[in-house]
């Protein structure tokens, strides 16, 4: 198994027992979300934002405005720091101290380039787009010269990452197993429901395929 090698940037410290620098381990976590969140500096202030991203290969895509001061700060820094949390169960343990989550998650470190190519940066949106529901790029209007020109997309490129992962029971002290107090963990899904089409639809579209495939895949039982 290829792993990214551990420095004193993606070492996980706290609990390293969770800790995990497989590389597929880590892509595997990045593609069952979109959201992340990404870490920068603007006037001296440090601030965090979330966004829609992509993971391409090695690489991870994101976009905004081209006056985006998330963006336009992560250019000048030339290197970003981005994490992404799945939320997997509450640990609900006998003790207060003891409570805690189940959880995946990563931190990326890399560097940052600007996408000026024009077939390169359309497939970069269309990647951001599709990572949300598969195969919708394929059911919208594409953005037209205005909306393409107004937007900035940037590659992150991985440097190095790191995973933390936690997904076991409650770990109580055992003197304190014989209480009369429940304990136990509540699994934790992000579910789809169906869709609901905007009332401003002609009557003759329909959900489309792809949009229904996300739902079906991501349904609540």
């Amino acid at each position: 198994m290829a792993e990214y090698s551990i420095s004193e940037l993606n070492k996980v410290k706290r609990g390293p027992k969770r800790a995990n620098y497989d590389i597929d381990t880590i892509n595997s976590i990045l593609d069952d979300s979109f959201l992340c969140h990404v870490g920068y500096v603007y006037k001296g202030q440090a601030i965090v934002i979330p966004t829609a991203y992509a993971r391409k290969g090695d690489v991870i895509y994101i976009h905004g405005s081209l006056k985006n001061r998330m963006m336009l700060s992560l250019l000048d820094a030339g290197v970003a720091s981005v994490s992404v949390t799945h939320l997997d169960g509450l640990v609900l343990a006998r003790s207060a101290f003891h409570h805690s989550a189940n959880y995946r998650s990563v931190s990326i470190f890399g560097s940052v380039r600007k996408i000026d190519d024009s077939d390169e940066k359309m497939e970069a949106l269309a990647y951001i787009l599709n990572h949300m529901v598969p195969g919708h790029w394929d059911n919208v209007r594409h953005p037209n010269t205005k909306e393409f020109n107004a937007t900035l997309v940037l590659e992150i490129k991985i440097n190095t990452a790191s995973a933390k992962i936690r997904a076991e029971g409650v770990n109580d002290e055992q003197e304190d197993h014989d209480l009369p107090i429940w304990a136990g963990v509540v699994p934790i899904k992000q579910v789809a429901y169906d869709a609901i089409s905007d009332t401003n639809l002609p009557l003759d579209v329909k959900v489309p395929e792809a949009v229904k495939l996300y739902v079906s895949k991501n349904k609540s039982i």
